[in-house]
């Protein structure tokens, strides 16, 4: 029973908590004691400049690889067909690891899965600049496919840690990761011109990639990922037992398990049809151009920026949108303004009305995987496994798209084989109620360990409150504007 007096105990969960004060995410303890909220928050705010410098430097690390494709092909005077076999190689080694991720990053924790995958990369990406010093296209292959394999085993703990960050800021910021990581494609394509204009060899460039990313990611990597210490349970004692083997072996039971939930595949659906928009782009976009209104590859070129500039002033401006509006709101009308975009590109009569439908592509094309991911990473216990699931399903249509639409292409055209792409937008658009919070899921942070108590989630004291018992009768519900709704 409540006297009305002011407690500043730490751990004093009080059970008629409001919701100004449930608003602020449930943050970790050390040794037992909460840590101070004005600590919490720097750390929060550390993680989150941590973490968007890792997205912007993925960013930059796949546009320069990529921007030196034809330096690679060059050197080892490959054909189109083994160019695309190669990359065929790089997709298959990444959907490979994604179904293992999951159930990796459940076991190792967030930060030894981002060391690893870091170390992956600078070993994979040396390999791919040293294939065509040496002449072999086999090494060349196996850096591929370890880079690629490397960036799904980063791609999990990493979409984990943002909804994280996320709930600890008590708002949408999600999209500003995938933000970043537009941003650093931008600056990827420019350093990978300037590199090839001053002629620059392929493996001096990559090898010199490779440790720099490598040296940052691992100063970076400690900081960007907050603790994981134990939570206070809801009977007021200081703190829970560390994960125990057979709480790990649950939680890759649980990661594996991701793969028979109804509502974890149908987001990931959404999330595949957000792939394949922005994919097909990527790969056909240009190229429509040219072959559509018989531009030059400059013009294309300037048309492909429109696209990649409206996805980035999406994301920029996402986490406002999705918490004035809620995500559900949000997806419809970017899967809404994609299609309607993309039919405009598609049946254009004109270049400048072509470019504006390319505007409302990328535009709706933004804040679709960031939704999805962060509606699927709610639950500790359960994010990575989830996480894994449906960036599977967006590296299957990374290796099925890009075939298929060539072969569409030639009979009806690149620009009107691109068109093709709207049927996963319309399935986007029907799925978009699934990205609305999972009530089956736990209410507690997402620090919450897996064996904690399910039935009464954790919430730390923010600011003074009356006193109260240490019990607290019935779970704490705990509420937030974030990109997976509110409760």
């Amino acid at each position: 029973m409540s006297t009305g007096r002011t407690d500043h105990r730490p751990g004093v969960v009080p059970n008629h908590t409001n919701r100004t004060t449930v608003k602020r995410a449930i943050m970790p303890t050390r040794n037992g004691t909460p840590a101070p909220a004005l600590q919490i928050a720097t750390e929060v705010l550390h993680a989150r400049r941590m973490l968007i410098g890792l997205y912007a430097l993925t960013g930059v690390a796949v546009a320069t690889w990529l921007s030196r494709l034809p330096s690679i092909r060059t050197a080892l005077d490959l054909s189109s067909a083994e160019l695309g076999t190669l990359l065929l190689v790089g997709s298959i080694g990444s959907l490979g690891m994604v179904l293992f991720a999951g159930a990796l990053a459940t076991r190792w924790g967030s930060r030894r899965t981002l060391i690893t995958a870091a170390v992956m990369f600078a070993v994979g990406n040396s390999l791919v600049g040293l294939g065509p010093a040496v002449g072999s296209v086999v090494l060349l292959g196996l850096g591929v496919m370890l880079a690629s394999s490397s960036y799904a085993l980063a791609n999990v703990p990493m979409n984990l840690e943002t909804v994280i960050i996320e709930r600890g800021m008590g708002r949408s910021v999600v999209p500003q990761f995938h933000a970043a990581f537009s941003v650093g494609s931008v600056v990827g394509s420019l350093l990978g011109a300037a590199v090839s204009w001053a002629q620059v060899p392929v493996v001096v460039h990559f090898v010199a990639l490779s440790a720099v990313t490598l040296v940052v990611r691992l100063r970076a990597v400690p900081g960007a990922v907050l603790p994981t210490t134990p939570m206070l349970p809801a009977t007021g004692t200081t703190g829970t037992p560390p994960l125990t083997p057979a709480a790990r072996g649950a939680g890759m039971r649980a990661a594996l398990a991701a793969w028979r939930e109804p509502r974890t595949l149908l987001i990931g659906v959404i999330v595949m049809s957000a792939a394949l928009s922005e994919g097909s782009a990527n790969n056909w976009l240009a190229i429509a151009v040219v072959d559509g209104f018989e531009r030059t590859e400059a013009v294309a070129a300037v048309v492909f920026g429109v696209f990649v500039g409206s996805m980035t002033v999406a994301r920029l401006i996402g986490s406002r949108v999705i918490d004035s509006f809620g995500p559900v709101r949000v997806l419809v009308a970017s899967g809404v303004s994609s299609l309607l975009g993309l039919l405009l590109f598609g049946l254009a009569p004109a270049l400048p009305l072509a470019v504006l439908g390319v505007a409302g592509w990328g535009l709706g094309a933004g804040l679709v995987v960031p939704i999805g991911m962060a509606a699927v990473a709610t639950d500790r216990m359960h994010a990575a496994g989830r996480v894994a699931v449906v960036s599977a399903f967006a590296s299957v249509s990374s290796i099925v798209a890009p075939p298929v639409l060539g072969l569409a292409a030639e009979s009806m055209g690149a620009r009107h084989a691109l068109m093709l792409v709207g049927v996963g937008m319309v399935a986007g658009i029907i799925l978009a109620g699934q990205v609305r919070r999972d009530r089956t899921a736990a209410a507690g942070d997402l620090r919450a360990e897996p064996n904690a108590p399910a039935q009464s989630p954790p919430t730390e004291q923010v600011g003074p409150t009356p006193q109260s018992p240490p019990s607290v009768a019935g779970p704490a519900v705990v509420c937030s504007p974030v990109a997976v709704g509110t409760c």
